[in-house]
């Protein structure tokens, strides 16, 4: 039997997929456990140390307590909306991440010769992606976009008026931060002259990171992601003082955990999003020049892996800590800070780039955000 390029890739991709959904399902279970040590940090306690060595175990607890709790449907549902809305929240999630690069084009031909597979003469190149499409920018805005479906489905679903206020209020605040979280991204879109993945992460690494380019604009996105993922101080929607438990209050045993799970998968897919189009992906270097070989053999694969895994880890612990530092929102100031603060903001971010890039004034992209900055703060503080 003998292999094409493609096919090898094709292979490649569907392990990637494979394994970070695993990977990423436990980094869920995980990141409870971080989020519970952090906010115990921050706040001068120990934190969970019962279960396991230094409590490394308590999510392995967690596990087995939601499926051995009661599970149970309350009187007067529509019974297959509220089965299926953990999924419909869950879903989009788990497929966001296939278009996000985790590393460079590597070189593989001598582990292809080795297994006995190869095409004589050919190279075998391959990436740590699950799926290489040139349209993933709008892949990504597309299946974001599915994520109020649970949220509103469970809410309404549940017979409870707490379930349906938290499920409406999910809704126009899903809305509303899609719109400055779609400008900033095209925004880098502009700046790339692609929707490509590959291409926004090299038009990084020939110049400098966008974060530094556009830091208006990567602010802009990272509120937005917290806003989508339901993350404090943006969760509205199951605001436990007004609330109860919002969309959720309804459910129980490990359709409540899906949940709970689903917004720390959003959480994680959005820091992988923000790492490619912000940080560079795998570049170490934020101003342009030396950084890690664009291919090579497979240890550079394994360490362009690890500078994006690495990133992606201090966004997570950087967006538990905005929780508990940051008191929540009243649901109006939520609405306010959409419509009459970030998308005339976004706006502007828009104008601004379309301007630096028809003047050709790529490389000075952050003299326009400073002065964005100055605009904004002297006419719309």
């Amino acid at each position: 039997m003998v292999l094409s390029p493609t096919e090898v890739q094709v292979i490649v991709s569907i392990v990637v997929l494979v394994v970070l959904l695993h990977v990423i399902l436990g980094g869920c279970a995980y990141s409870i456990l971080l989020e519970r040590k952090l906010s115990a940090w921050m706040q001068d306690r120990v934190g969970p140390n019962r279960v396991g060595p230094k409590g490394l175990l308590q999510p392995l607890a967690d596990g087995l307590k939601f499926l051995l709790k009661e599970d149970y449907n309350p009187r007067g549902v529509d019974i297959w909306l509220f089965l299926l809305a953990p999924a419909f929240i869950m879903i989009p999630a788990m497929i966001s991440f296939v278009i996000v690069p985790f590393s460079n084009a590597i070189d593989t031909t001598g582990l292809v010769e080795l297994v006995g597979v190869a095409e004589p003469g050919s190279k075998y190149l391959v990436s740590l992606v699950g799926a290489d499409i040139n349209i993933g920018v709008i892949y990504f805005i597309a299946v974001g976009s599915l994520g109020v479906y649970g949220v509103v489905l469970g809410g309404w679903a549940s017979n409870n008026k707490f379930s349906f206020l938290g499920g409406l209020r999910a809704s126009a605040q899903m809305v509303s931060y899609e719109i400055p979280m779609g400008l900033a991204l095209l925004a880098v879109v502009l700046m790339a002259g692609s929707v490509s993945p590959f291409e926004i992460i090299s038009q990084q690494q020939a110049g400098a990171w966008n974060i530094l380019q556009m830091p208006v604009a990567a602010l802009l996105f990272y509120v937005c992601m917290l806003a989508e993922s339901n993350r404090a101080p943006f969760d509205l929607a199951e605001c436990e003082s007004e609330l109860v438990g919002g969309y959720h209050t309804e459910y129980s045993s490990m359709r409540f955990a899906i949940f709970f799970l689903a917004e720390y998968f959003h959480m994680i897919t959005g820091a992988a999003f923000f790492t490619m189009l912000f940080l560079g992906g795998w570049s170490l270097n934020p101003f342009g020049g030396w950084d890690l070989p664009g291919s090579g053999p497979w240890w550079i694969g394994v360490v362009q892996f690890g500078v994006v895994a690495t990133k992606m880890f201090l966004l997570v612990a950087f967006a538990m800590a905005i929780r508990w530092t940051l008191p929540r929102f009243r649901f109006d100031q939520l609405m306010r800070l959409a419509w009459e603060g970030m998308i005339p903001v976004s706006l502007l971010v828009m104008l601004v780039t379309s301007v630096f890039l028809f003047f050709g004034w790529n490389d000075w992209m952050w003299v326009g955000s400073l002065g964005t900055i100055v605009f904004i703060y002297l006419i719309l503080p």
